[in-house]
């Protein structure tokens, strides 16, 4: 049997997310994080292979995260504007659930973090999500064009994650119940 890890991937990529949170993408050094996680450099090279793959994997864990919450949002209900609402609603739940994680998405782009490689393992992670908006989007306006893409996105993209933004890290108890009712009230302006 296989001893134990020492350094678990996740104490890791908790260090770093701290790492580029309190000081973004150039104080993920190496040294930075191996001072950080207690997990020697030559761990971090062997379990990694580099620096840019694990700031990648840091980010593609939060992401995965938060598609966790959001595609649970998807099977939520046989209505498609409460799935939508779900939707909106699974931002501030992976808030709530992952607060440094959201931070970290919420704070930097993906481009800073990622490297070239994981480009396409987001663009992997996000397609489900993605071909999920756009079924949703033809459930509640019967259409697909651009101008219905824009409304849904708006209601359960830009709203929830806005609003997510300007009160992190202490989302009030009655955000939910405003985002839920805001969202409605966009998808009925059809």
């Amino acid at each position: 049997m296989a001893p134990e890890r020492k350094h678990t991937s996740d104490a890791i990529l908790d260090a770093v997310r701290s790492l580029l949170l309190d000081g973004g993408p150039r104080a993920a050094t190496i040294a930075a994080i191996a001072e950080a996680s207690g997990a020697p450099p030559g761990t971090l090279n062997h379990r990694f292979g580099n620096r840019e793959a694990i700031m990648s994997a840091t980010w593609l864990r939060a992401v995965e995260r938060f598609h966790q919450h959001a595609l649970h949002a998807l099977h939520s209900s046989a209505d498609p504007v409460e799935i939508a609402v779900a939707l909106a609603l699974s931002v501030p739940a992976f808030a709530r659930a992952y607060p440094e994680d959201a931070r970290l998405l919420l704070s930097l782009r993906s481009a800073d973090v990622l490297g070239t490689d994981a480009g396409s393992t987001l663009d992997e992670m996000n397609e489900p999500l993605f071909t999920s908006v756009r079924d949703l989007t033809r459930a509640i306006y019967g259409r697909t064009d651009a101008r219905s893409r824009d409304r849904l996105t708006r209601a359960v993209v830009d709203l929830p994650y806005a609003a997510v933004r300007r009160h992190m890290p202490a989302l009030p108890a009655w955000l939910e119940g405003d985002l839920a009712d805001a969202v409605r009230t966009l998808l009925a302006a059809r």
